[in-house]
């Protein structure tokens, strides 16, 4: 007799205890089915990316020698794969274990070298162009790799994974972006973090040089170099209209907007979106590259929303820097910036703390915070500021990333909570604009805008 029989005609206890596994499994399978049917969809993708990616045949990594050499003279030699070419960048570091594709697409890095501190890089690939239900690429966060090159310690030539299409050396190479293995990157990180990032040479093969031409990426805006140039709308289905200005925005804080029912109108950096505040429920800034102050135009533009918009704004790394400038409050470079998926920030409203992950070089000044505002986050291990928030109206911001991709999700709930304050208000019917001049608001100027 088959077990699930035994059990049904041992005790009524175990009858029920049975009919129960039933339901469950039977309430599972269509999980189980939508599951298979997404690693179905992903197989697919890369079945058919895998022939047209075969006939792209790399430089052999290794084959030649690559050369990281720092402005401030130290240099490490070793085999280069990628692309064969050279360039420069800030020098920066990243502790984060996994999600190389998501940190090098991210554009935060745009302008940067970076090093990784997890030894073993390489051995899962890099995943197909796949795309979600909004349109956007499911595991880059942009369209392209953003850093100018990267430096590990060992590059795995071979790699297992079982949504993988290409390998890092064929990415890098096929993207045009140099990158170095066999570097001891302890080393690297040792000195970095004692005197600071800093400007760094990748060069390869026959174009290594002791010449250096050190152009500092960080003089130029590179915010409007990763900004998108014209507007497009996601999800535009979605009850609630949310303003994002990308300054450099990662598609999963697109992607974690619109599952919250939004309609997201993506908007160049320097719109001016006072000119339309009451075509909104809500305005959200992204990330960026680069030094916040050469934003200009964006921070003119909240200034303005700040003297008379009623609804919610919220900012995301570049954006809590840009809405700390707004605001009056100062910004300084860090002496080698916080990245990586492991950074505790402390909630100052409810005393919780929370892991998250960062990608930064440039923090507020929250040590003189103006008149209406106050300390949001502030970083366990060094005391930077992690955040803002007005102290009466619906202004928020944060220095880390709650949309992670990768890193912890555990403040992935700020999404859920800036939509649904939206949505309420839209509810109610609070008027968009407040029936006041921006020029009878006394806002505090900074002294770095």
């Amino acid at each position: 007799m088959p077990l699930p029989s035994v059990l049904a005609s041992s005790s009524p206890a175990a009858a029920a205890a049975a009919a129960a596994a039933a339901a469950a499994a039977a309430a599972a399978a269509p999980a189980r089915r939508a599951a298979r049917a997404i690693v179905a969809r992903a197989m697919a993708s890369v079945a058919a990316e895998k022939p047209a990616l075969a006939a792209h045949y790399p430089v052999t990594p290794g084959s030649l020698t690559a050369r990281l050499r720092l402005r401030s003279g130290e240099t490490f030699t070793g085999g280069s794969f990628g692309a064969p070419v050279s360039t420069v960048g800030e020098t920066v570091f990243t502790t984060s274990l996994a999600g190389y594709p998501e940190s090098m697409t991210d554009p935060s890095y745009r302008g940067q070298l970076l090093v990784f501190t997890q030894p073993l890089i390489g051995n899962y690939g890099v995943p197909g162009r796949e795309q979600d239900e909004f349109g956007l690429l499911r595991y880059f966060e942009s369209e392209k790799i953003q850093c100018r090159g990267i430096v590990v310690s060992d590059y795995a030539t071979k790699y297992s994974h079982w949504n993988a299409v290409e390998s890092l050396s064929q990415w890098c190479e096929r993207e045009g972006i140099p990158a170095i293995t066999g570097v001891d990157t302890r080393a690297l990180v040792h000195i970095l973090r004692g005197q600071g990032s800093t400007l760094g040479s990748l060069s390869v093969g026959a174009s290594v040089s002791s010449d250096v031409e050190w152009v500092d990426p960080n003089a130029d805006n590179l915010v409007a170099q990763a900004s998108t140039d014209c507007v497009r709308v996601f999800n535009p289905e979605g009850d609630v209209h949310v303003a994002l200005i990308d300054c450099g925005v990662k598609y999963n804080i697109i992607r974690s907007l619109c599952a919250q029912g939004a309609r997201v109108t993506l908007v160049p950096w320097n719109h001016p979106i006072t000119d339309d505040l009451a075509s909104f429920d809500g305005v959200f800034i992204s990330n960026g590259p680069g030094s916040p102050t050469h934003c200009t135009e964006t921070i003119e533009q909240l200034r303005r929303a700040y003297a008379v918009y009623q609804r919610p704004i919220f900012g995301i790394c570049m954006g809590n820097q840009l809405m700390g400038l707004a605001a009056g409050i100062n910004v300084y470079k860090m002496p080698f910036g916080n990245r990586g998926h492991n950074q505790p920030a402390v909630d100052l409203t409810t005393g919780k703390c929370v892991i998250t992950s960062q990608n930064h070089g440039y923090a507020l000044d929250d040590s003189n915070m103006p008149s209406g505002w106050d300390r949001f986050y502030v970083n366990a291990n060094d005391g930077s500021n992690e955040g803002i928030r007005h102290v009466e109206k619906p202004f928020r911001s944060v220095q880390f990333h709650p949309e992670a991709k990768g890193g912890p999700l555990d403040t992935s709930f700020l999404f859920a909570d800036f939509v649904a304050q939206a949505r309420a208000m839209k509810a109610a019917g609070i008027p968009y604009i407040a029936d006041c001049e921006p020029s009878s608001i006394n806002v505090k100027q900074s002294a770095t805008a």
